[in-house]
């Protein structure tokens, strides 16, 4: 009858956590919206949130339609993140703390155009639909 398979039991976790994490993403952004219209005044490092939030729903997205997440949809947000702690941190920062966030940036994207152009014959994944066919 019912047949209890723990892969099948993390898999549902996994999209149980996903599906809270888009609803409380989308609440995020909610009030982020909120608080843009109270103050009346939109700036770079409100949109750089919206658009992380963006970023979070587009990777659950990917998830639900793929049940894999790119590796370089969460680079991406991390250097939209560090983007915004810099925006944030306003000019009085020190330019090391400056000169460290935008190495890690650099970092970043050299490690997103690693994946990016790897060889595909190098690297395959097979998940187990692709061994039983």
């Amino acid at each position: 009858m019912f047949e209890f398979s723990a892969g099948k039991f993390i898999k549902f976790i996994e999209k149980s956590l996903l599906a809270i994490i888009a609803i409380l993403t989308i609440v995020a952004t909610l009030q982020e919206i909120l608080k843009i219209y109270e103050i009346g005044e939109v700036n770079l490092a409100d949109l750089l949130l919206l658009f992380i939030y963006t970023e979070v729903l587009g990777m659950i997205g990917v998830f639900y339609t793929s049940n894999r997440i790119p590796i370089t949809l969460p680079l991406f947000i991390a250097m939209t993140a560090i983007a915004r702690l810099i925006i944030l941190q306003g000019k009085g920062m020190d330019a090391s703390t400056l000169l460290y966030e935008a190495g890690a940036i650099l970092i970043i994207a050299i490690a997103c155009l690693a994946v990016r152009y790897r060889p595909n014959s190098t690297y395959h994944y097979q998940d187990d639909d692709d061994k039983n066919h």
